[in-house]
């Protein structure tokens, strides 16, 4: 991959943060962790640009940390998918987080930098599908702030399919954090 295409990833991400705290803030919203931890949620990535950039980050750790995650995600990988692949949502923790921190949150994927927030998101010839957020918020206390994900799953669709042109990467991926860690 070319360093262009990471640094319109990174463009995108900054985007993506900045709307999301410029939004937290108008909920006086501060996410903490909690029971709802979206780092304990069953997320699957689907785009390989994001996980190219997730293993980027994943490779400057120190050797003996990517070890110790690796092991976090072959338990998770196995806890998640114990039959025939159909996986199970058991809550558990992401295997890049330690002591409740992201090992690779500079480069985290997407999902993992829009959760937890009220959110909108405009198909074509479809209704405006809205998403309520996390329960840490008691987002439903508040008027709703706008908060739609819809350019940045164009701008990412962008950058995926410019991505797969220059890898020559085809087919779909739907993989956990896990999945793309050890596969």
């Amino acid at each position: 991959m070319t360093s262009d295409q990471f640094s319109r990833l990174s463009d995108i991400y900054k985007a993506m943060d900045k709307t999301w705290n410029m939004t937290a803030s108008q909920y006086g919203f501060i996410c903490q962790g909690c029971e709802d931890n979206c780092c304990t949620s069953l997320f699957f990535h689907h785009t390989f640009i994001e996980k190219a950039f997730l293993l980027k980050g994943f490779e400057q750790l120190a050797p003996d940390t990517k070890k110790k995650v690796r092991s976090r995600a072959r338990t998770y990988y196995n806890k998640t998918f114990l039959d025939n692949d159909i996986p199970t949502s058991l809550k558990l923790m992401c295997p890049l987080n330690q002591d409740g921190q992201c090992l690779a949150y500079a480069h985290r994927p997407m999902i993992c930098r829009l959760h937890g927030l009220p959110h909108e998101i405009h198909k074509p010839g479809l209704p405006i599908f809205k998403g309520p957020g996390c329960h840490a918020g008691f987002f439903d206390q508040h008027p709703y702030v706008p908060f739609d994900r819809t350019p940045f799953y164009m701008d990412m669709t962008e950058a995926e399919i410019q991505f797969r042109r220059e890898t020559g990467k085809t087919g779909k991926l739907k993989e956990t954090v896990a999945q793309m860690l050890l596969f």
